[in-house]
């Protein structure tokens, strides 16, 4: 068999050739054009763009007669866009092509230089709606010219170009997740360590088909909208990766990676099937609202085993969760906040955390109220430096630096510093990095923290001086 031959044709003459029929798309196995608008789009701002299209396989049979193999689909869109009248939709992104076009004066002549040379610009045009006969001059130019690569296969007959049509055919088109993902290519790279994760294998209840599927992907994308963008929410995924594109920050990212590495030491495999293809990014969300609390991320595991085995069952605002599930529009904005919702006030009431635990604590009001009235707004930023200083050593993401700890912090550091007669900076440092060890977790309610460390603080500084002495 020899060995295919190649062949470069303009885009104008290429098309000229099917025209007349010299090159056929139209094989006894050959499918109809099914490309949709997008898909014209897309490979017209290729073709104007000067970018690459993969070649078109030909077979030759023995009187020169030519059958398109594989690229009937591409064919097709070009007759369309240059001969059909068809029109870029309104949809396409990217629709501002750059070109060179010559300078011209008000009566449209063609300017030139002192050499007498044509003088060129460069500019753009929005083919948006725009159909092949409204292209400026250029354009159509460069359409015409586009090179178009095919590969030539000779001394075929209809059977043996069949063959080649199942051949070149053989292959899996990307599902709707997998080219949602082609639409997020400033964080590709996050995600794809991301779905390294050990929580993805070990923790959580995907099918391989799925994994292979583009799902994980789609799961990364719906939990970073639905924690952070909530209000932004998009029901395709392709939307959400478009929106997040634009919009979301690495740290969006990273802060996941760091709640599925907290979630890897204590999902178990009773409850591992919670984190599946269709509530994975709400329980992820939940954990996240979780993570804000200072609880020991046990106690999570110990809310999700009570909520599979008892509280999804248990109304909340006159709704269960488990009936809520059932709704078709799993994806709508208002089933996934009424999920959410119920899921954020059955884990609180499990954990017993108030209303009040919940509000956020005016610092200053705090101080003033628990260490000293004379304290100053002006005084918080010292307050604040000081706290960085002692508690230099204790790694970043350590409970203790979490949010939801500032005010009590800030606190006795100002308490420290009242009664700087009692402590020396040196002590102050192992005590912060001993609590730190000490406790896996922090209360709630800032006061009870604030006494709670408050106490402890006066215990060790005690014992230390007993030591000493």
């Amino acid at each position: 068999m020899p060995k295919p031959r190649k062949q470069t044709y303009t885009m104008d003459m290429y098309l000229g050739k099917i025209k007349e029929q010299d090159i056929r798309n139209d094989a006894d196995v050959q499918r109809q054009f099914v490309w949709n608008n997008e898909q014209i789009n897309e490979i017209i701002v290729t073709i104007l763009t000067d970018d690459y299209i993969p070649p078109i396989i030909l077979g030759e049979e023995g009187d020169s007669q030519l059958w398109i193999v594989d690229g009937g689909q591409r064919s097709g869109a070009f007759r369309k866009y240059r001969y059909g009248n068809y029109k870029i939709t309104s949809s396409i992104e990217n629709s501002v092509i750059p070109y060179k076009a010559k300078v011209t004066d008000e009566q449209g002549n063609v300017m030139k230089d002192g050499n007498g040379n044509i003088i060129w610009e460069e500019t753009t045009f929005d083919i948006k709606n725009k159909t092949y006969e409204q292209l400026p001059s250029e354009l159509k130019k460069k359409f015409n010219e586009y090179q178009v690569e095919t590969v030539i296969h000779e001394h075929c007959d209809s059977h043996r170009i069949s063959q080649l049509i199942k051949r070149y055919n053989n292959h899996t088109s990307m599902n709707t997740n997998q080219k949602a993902f082609t639409y997020i290519d400033n964080f590709a790279r996050e995600i794809r360590e991301i779905l390294e994760s050990r929580f993805f294998i070990d923790c959580s209840n995907f099918k391989e088909t799925e994994r292979n599927k583009g799902v994980l992907e789609r799961v990364v994308v719906e939990t970073i909208m639905c924690m952070n963008h909530f209000d932004d929410w998009k029901k395709q995924t392709r939307a959400i990766c478009n929106f997040l594109n634009k919009n979301a920050t690495k740290d969006e990212f990273k802060r996941l990676a760091a709640h599925l590495r907290r979630l890897e030491c204590v999902i178990t495999p009773d409850i591992k099937d919670i984190f599946n293809s269709k509530d994975s990014f709400i329980f992820l969300t939940l954990f996240n609202k979780f993570a804000d609390l200072g609880y020991d991320d046990s106690k999570f595991t110990e809310f999700l085993r009570a909520f599979k085995e008892r509280l999804k069952d248990t109304e909340v605002n006159g709704k269960l969760f488990s009936e809520v599930d059932k709704c078709k529009g799993t994806k709508d904005k208002t089933v996934i906040n009424t999920k959410l919702e119920i899921l954020t006030t059955l884990m609180f009431e499990y954990l017993q955390i108030t209303q009040e635990d919940l509000e956020e604590v005016n610092i200053l009001d705090f101080i003033n109220e628990y260490v000293n009235s004379n304290i100053q707004p002006e005084d918080i930023a010292l307050h604040e430096d000081n706290l960085k200083a002692w508690t230099v050593a204790i790694p970043e993401g350590a409970k203790i630096n979490e949010r939801r700890n500032k005010p009590s912090l800030i606190a006795i550091s100002a308490y420290i510093f009242e009664n700087d007669d009692l402590y020396d900076d040196e002590t102050i440092i192992r005590w912060f990095s001993d609590y730190n060890s000490r406790h896996v977790s922090y209360l709630l309610n800032q006061k009870d923290n604030f006494f709670l460390m408050k106490g402890d603080l006066k215990k060790y500084t005690a014992h230390n001086q007993r030591k000493s002495a």
